[in-house]
């Protein structure tokens, strides 16, 4: 199961930015200077939406030699591979197709629709039952069949249950400053963002069962699981963060903390990433 995480706080002027109620990782420019929040280094990226083409081989080519085939046919200097609105994605699209289309498939990455959170759910409530009694329990909400798609259960440290539903940006407006009557009870609810991480090297973006790469101790950064590591906590090692510094020299960011600390700002990065690519 991915790991949870609220929105960062976003406190006015004069006030620490906050997630958890724990204030997030700052980033020492090199030799000094001001010290700067990590969101502020992707300050720019974080609001815009992407829309980008993805493109697939249509008879199982590497990435590498799709790339290449990319390359070779459509100037690079002339395309943006990333856009900032729909239209222009669809031009984009639309060229690749009209020069390689035969040998690739290509389509427009769609933003994803909006996850809720919803709290303390009775024991009645499930994946089959959620949609319909929503409906039927909040008529001044005005929810149409099809609106809300339930995705998951899951037990909380509380023992309590919750349940993630998707919908999309308008039903978003309606519920999340809202409560619902599920059964007798009136239900909290929240946005649930998810980073997929994997148990066996720590990375983002796949889970263990697709995983190449190097078993990672997720507090140090070694090549051992974590039933094995004696490592304190003044010695823990981000595997993400050292990544990201081995390969970002002139901006480096703290990788003095665990993978699993939810303070991390590759964390922090990813999550940023995942809200600019739904549609709220």
């Amino acid at each position: 199961m991915g790991i949870t995480n609220n929105y960062i706080d976003e406190p006015s002027s004069g006030t620490e930015r906050t997630i958890h109620g724990q204030p997030e990782c700052k980033v020492t420019p090199p030799g000094g200077g001001k010290i700067k929040l990590y969101s502020e280094i992707v300050k720019g990226k974080t609001t815009q939406k992407v829309y980008k083409p993805i493109v697939t081989s249509r008879d199982n080519q590497t990435a590498d030699t799709i790339k290449e085939m990319r390359k070779s046919q459509i100037n690079p200097t002339a395309i943006q591979i990333e856009t900032g609105s729909n239209q222009e994605a669809e031009t984009l699209t639309n060229s690749i197709r009209n020069k390689i289309g035969d040998k690739l498939e290509t389509n427009v990455q769609r933003p994803r629709k909006p996850r809720l959170k919803i709290h303390n759910i009775p024991e009645e409530i499930s994946t089959d039952n959620t949609e319909d009694t929503i409906i039927a329990r909040n008529p001044e909400m005005d929810l149409a069949k099809g609106e809300v798609t339930p995705k998951f259960t899951y037990e909380t440290k509380r023992h309590t249950r919750s349940i993630v539903i998707e919908v999309n940006s308008q039903t978003r407006k309606k519920l999340i400053h809202n409560k619902v009557k599920l059964g007798w009870i009136n239900c909290s609810i929240e946005d649930y963002l998810t980073a997929t991480r994997c148990f066996r090297c720590c990375r983002f973006n796949h889970r263990m069962r697709d995983c190449r790469g190097i078993e990672t101790c997720p507090l140090c950064a070694g090549n051992h699981n974590l039933k094995e590591c004696k490592a304190q906590p003044a010695d823990y090692k981000c595997i993400n963060c050292r990544t990201y510094n081995y390969h970002n020299k002139n901006t480096k960011t703290n990788e003095n903390h665990s993978s699993l600390d939810r303070k991390c700002p590759s964390m922090i990065a990813i999550l940023e990433k995942y809200k600019r690519n739904t549609e709220y």
